[in-house]
């Protein structure tokens, strides 16, 4: 299980940094051969590991942030639930065609933010973007609780969009809603759906790691170099899985 401890702290400084962290953590539940919708409900469980990892290592940026966090978290919370709910409800084999199409799109989505993020700040005035957060904010949850792969994107998208925060305050305040988000949709899985506890714990533990370390990445190195590597890994992937399931 030591791929599924490095593949975890990888991704849990990929994601605490802004990136997607799934897009590695996955392919590694891939790996040692658990099969998908089961290794996206273990994933799921183990990024709980994440949460209390990016808030130590985000500290200086969640200063004064609190106020914001308790506004949010319940409809982060309800929205992740439903979207674990939804996750249960999706037959095994249509989760299968779903995967690949998912993948792609986060991907897409992460190739094409920087832009997507210019062109809505030229179109939107500050009172709309700021009526746009609830809804961004509750899509990204649902994802997030059905499909967590990119909901970090689309969260820090989001926040980067309404609230005009410096990009390592608001990469923060998005791990702190995310911890939100897997709590709420880890609290569905694991009553309703039995989680490989043997490679949640050590993926858990790779994600406690790396997402202590994420943030001080955030604060200095571009994020492009990360963000781009980490689309082009979850193309390939949907790329693979789609050959495989036709």
């Amino acid at each position: 299980m030591s791929l599924l401890v490095v593949a975890g702290a990888v991704g849990g400084m990929i994601g605490s940094a802004g990136g997607t962290a799934s897009l590695i953590t996955y392919p590694a539940m891939l790996a040692v051969g658990i099969p998908p919708l089961a290794a996206n409900v273990t994933n799921s469980v183990a990024f709980l590991a994440s949460w209390p990892g990016s808030a130590l290592g985000g500290r200086p940026e969640l200063i004064g942030q609190g106020p914001w966090l308790w506004r949010w978290a319940p409809l982060t919370a309800v929205a992740s639930a439903l979207g674990a709910g939804l996750l249960l409800l999706t037959p095994a084999a249509v989760f299968d065609q779903l995967v690949p199409c998912l993948l792609a799109v986060a991907a897409l989505a992460l190739l094409a933010q920087p832009k997507i993020s210019a062109w809505l700040a030229r179109r939107g005035d500050g009172g709309g973007l700021k009526r746009l957060l609830p809804i961004g904010l509750a899509f990204s949850a649902i994802y997030n609780g059905y499909w967590g792969a990119g909901a970090g994107i689309v969260t820090l998208t989001v926040l980067m969009i309404a609230s005009k925060q410096r990009f390592a305050q608001a990469n923060a305040f998005k791990n702190m809603l995310l911890g939100v988000a897997d709590v709420a949709c880890c609290a569905v899985l694991i009553v309703f759906w039995p989680v490989d506890w043997a490679a949640a714990v050590p993926l858990g533990a790779g994600l406690l790691a790396g997402s202590m370390v994420g943030p001080a990445v955030a604060r200095r190195v571009p994020a492009s170099v990360a963000r781009v590597t980490t689309a082009l890994v979850g193309l390939g992937l949907a790329v693979s899985l789609w050959i495989g399931n036709h």
